[in-house]
């Protein structure tokens, strides 16, 4: 607010007392702290706010994440240093206004129509004529000149120096406003920063200091948690968390705190009647809105709202924002898929956020205990397809297409280089199995079959061992009937030994002639071994093996390197031919028609192999199917009590018409010395502006040429 950075001076009290406060009222203090308060903003963007501590620890491992922790990182604008930054630039820049607004509002009454004849020839800008009329009648008429133009005049009438008579000085002023827009400007960061701490969570962290009030870090419901970690209804600032499922109310916000959470009590509850959500082709939300009635607790009342994104409900003066949406406790109908031996299928049904437990009653083998999370139920699931088909497997890298590269960067701000074919797959179910010393793997299955390109219908099965791996999947194709029975069956006979050594005995009664019985005692020696082998019946340092890699890993043991591509094709043959005679098996068993031989059949069975290989290392003894559901959807809504959003309205306006005002408005003054000289009037004029424009030369060439009807001479300033 004035050209020295210099703070307030103190004459009496301890050098150290005079020191801290002009430093602290000095605008070098205040520049520093907007340098922190900027650093620490753009910490808070790039850095993700309130994440649970194990993100931190995925992303920069558990040092950095310990560290950002401790100074408060993971919630900067919550953080007391960041509070106590704040409240120090408060203090700073009212002690600078309150040191520099006398000055300026005194600059502003004053007209400075003392300044002398030979100050006015130092002016950068000058200009000296002679005038027709006398020195009292030029000076009204100029001065009226100058009122009709927005200037504020003042006349005084003195001696002159040069001789006897009297002269008038003309004194006038325009652009006070850029003086009072360093006021508006610096008033608007006081306001802005008292209302991001009425906002903030400083008055959450006041009671929880001040008032006995403790962050909540149990379960269970929220009508028992105690009065010390619940907010008043009265509490005058608050940000919180409320869901509201389809068909129920709630009137308790979550204020998440970093070592727990704390409950915020509504004067009213909120019913969600309704949760409308529409998509892009992307399957990305373009629009979710809430049809509400709002409850009145000490009235009764009932107000029916409808809550969009940036289109918020008022109440009390409480704002209800759109935040997001979520699963409201969806019901769910599971259909257990056996995938180790001694499994049984069955079928499950639970609401998403609930759990339940599974036994060996209940289909597990042994004496196993697990417990299934219902964790997510996705009703969309867009996936890009493109370049699965069977003609974009590869990319041909000596093909240069000078317009296809340049139009793929023309036009549309969404383009890219990379194709695009999106496509709904449908419904999809997240789960969990917790063994019994807790610990877990997610499961991600699809309920409806996916053609990846290759023309072979599969059921996705993923699973990753923590959030932050990517989902593995299981592909498993669906059979004639669209579903996965076919490959449970498969699955199943291939585990028992009296099915293989069927299917071998068919295989080879089709493959070799009656009557070479040689012939056919070594090749169903063969086919047993690949098939025992696949199945996973050999042993691999005390552990079961099984599947492609066991019949990779017998081959590398027993046939000699020169001769295994020609026993592999042999060996594979013979494998591929005893499955299907499997599957034929498992078609008759079931009361169904044999397999064709088409293509359809032989997709299934090349896609059957390879995912039978790949079950043998699935890390669970039962893969869950979505067989169906209802979904229930879930509002969550952000209410607030702000106070300080006013205030803060308040300052952006100051803020913005405070700088319009120094960039824009100019401070000038004007003065025109006239008195008689040598039988004559004589007239000297200067004008005096806080900035050196070009705008500022052209005005006081008009100004010259119109008042006094002379061409202005430039002097040094």
């Amino acid at each position: 607010m004035s050209d020295n950075t210099q703070g307030l001076t103190v004459r009496s009290g301890s050098q150290a007392l005079r020191s801290g406060i002009e430093l602290l009222s000095s605008m070098r203090f205040a520049i520093s702290l907007l340098t922190v308060i900027c650093i620490a903003s753009v910490i808070g963007t790039v850095l993700k706010q309130h994440e649970p501590a194990v993100n931190y620890v995925n992303q920069f491992g558990p040092f950095w994440a310990e560290v950002f922790g401790a100074i408060q990182l993971n919630a900067v604008y919550s953080a007391w240093w960041f509070l106590l930054i704040l409240a120090f630039l408060v203090l700073s820049t009212s002690l600078c206004i309150a040191r520099n607004t006398p000055k300026i509002l005194a600059d502003l009454r004053v007209y400075k129509e003392n300044i002398r004849e030979q100050s006015l020839k130092a002016f950068h800008h000058k200009a000296e004529a002679d005038l027709a009329d006398g020195a009292e009648a030029e000076a009204r008429r100029i001065g009226t000149m100058l009122a009709g133009g927005g200037w504020k005049v003042r006349l005084q009438q003195r001696d002159t120096s040069a001789g006897p008579g009297t002269g008038w000085m003309v004194a006038a002023k325009a652009g006070a406003a850029n003086k009072l827009g360093y006021i508006a400007a610096h008033s608007a960061i006081v306001l802005v920063c008292i209302g991001g701490l009425l906002d903030g969570d400083l008055i959450v962290r006041a009671q929880m200091l001040w008032g006995g009030k403790t962050p909540y870090q149990g379960g269970g419901l929220i009508a028992d948690v105690k009065p010390e970690h619940r907010l008043s209804e009265r509490n005058p600032t608050f940000r919180g968390n409320l869901l509201v499922a389809e068909g129920t109310q709630s009137s308790t916000a979550i204020l998440n705190q970093s070592d727990g959470v704390l409950l915020q009590d509504l004067p009213f509850a909120i019913e969600l009647k309704k949760f409308i959500v529409e998509h892009y082709s992307t399957g990305m939300p373009k629009l979710f809105a809430s049809e509400i009635v709002i409850h009145d607790k000490a009235t009764g009342e009932k107000t029916s709202a409808r809550v969009e994104v940036n289109h918020p409900a008022s109440y009390k003066g409480i704002e209800i924002y759109q935040s997001s949406f979520d699963d409201g406790g969806s019901h769910l109908k599971l259909r257990a898929v056996p995938m180790v031996a001694g499994a049984k299928g069955f079928d499950v049904e639970g609401v998403v956020g609930n759990s339940t437990q599974l036994t060996n009653k209940g289909g597990l083998p042994g004496n196993d205990t697990l417990t299934l999370e219902f964790t997510a139920l996705r009703t969309i699931n867009v996936e890009n397809f493109a370049g699965a088909g069977a003609g974009e497997t590869s990319v041909d890298v000596r093909k240069v297409d000078l317009r296809e590269s340049v139009e793929s960067r023309l036009g549309a701000a969404n383009k890219t280089v990379t194709k695009k074919e999106l496509r709904n797959v449908g419904p999809s179910v997240t789960y969990k199995l917790r063994d019994a010393a807790g610990q877990a793997r997610e499961f991600h299955n699809y309920m409806l079959p996916v053609d990846t390109g290759d023309g072979v219908p599969v059921f996705l099965m993923g699973v990753r061992e923590t959030p932050s791996e990517p989902f593995r999947y299981l592909r498993v194709p669906a059979d004639d009937k669209g579903s996965m029975d076919g490959f449970v069956r498969m699955k199943a006979a291939l585990a028992d030994p009296a099915a293989r050594e069927e299917a071998v005995r068919r295989y080879v009664a089709q493959a070799i002639d009656p009557a070479r019985g040689d012939l056919s005692g070594q090749l169903q020696q063969s086919a047993s071994r690949a098939l025992s082998l696949f199945a996973g019946q050999g042993m691999d340092n005390g552990k079961p093996t099984g599947g492609l890699q066991a019949v990779s890993d017998f081959m590398e043991a027993n046939v000699p390197e020169a001769e295994r591509a020609r026993a592999g094709e042999v060996l594979v043959r013979i494998l591929n031919g005893t499955l299907f005679e499997l599957a034929q098996l498992t078609r008759q068993q079931a009361g169904l028609a044999p397999l064709a031989q088409d293509d359809q059949t032989r997709g299934f069975m090349t896609q059957a192999v390879l995912s039978l290989s790949d079950a043998q290392v699935y890390p669970a003894p039962l893969a869950f199917e979505l067989k169906d559901f209802t979904q229930v959807q879930a509002s969550v809504f952000q209410v607030a009590r702000a106070p300080g959003k006013n205030i803060v309205y308040l300052g952006c306006t100051l803020l913005i018409l405070g700088i319009f005002a120094m960039l824009y408005v100019r401070e000038r003054r004007v003065w025109i010395w006239i008195a008689p000289q040598d039988g004559r009037t004589r007239a000297t004029m200067a004008l005096s502006t806080n900035r050196k424009t070009m705008d500022g030369d052209q005005e006081f060439v008009q100004l010259a040429q119109k008042l006094i009807g002379a061409s202005p001479r430039q002097g040094t300033a």
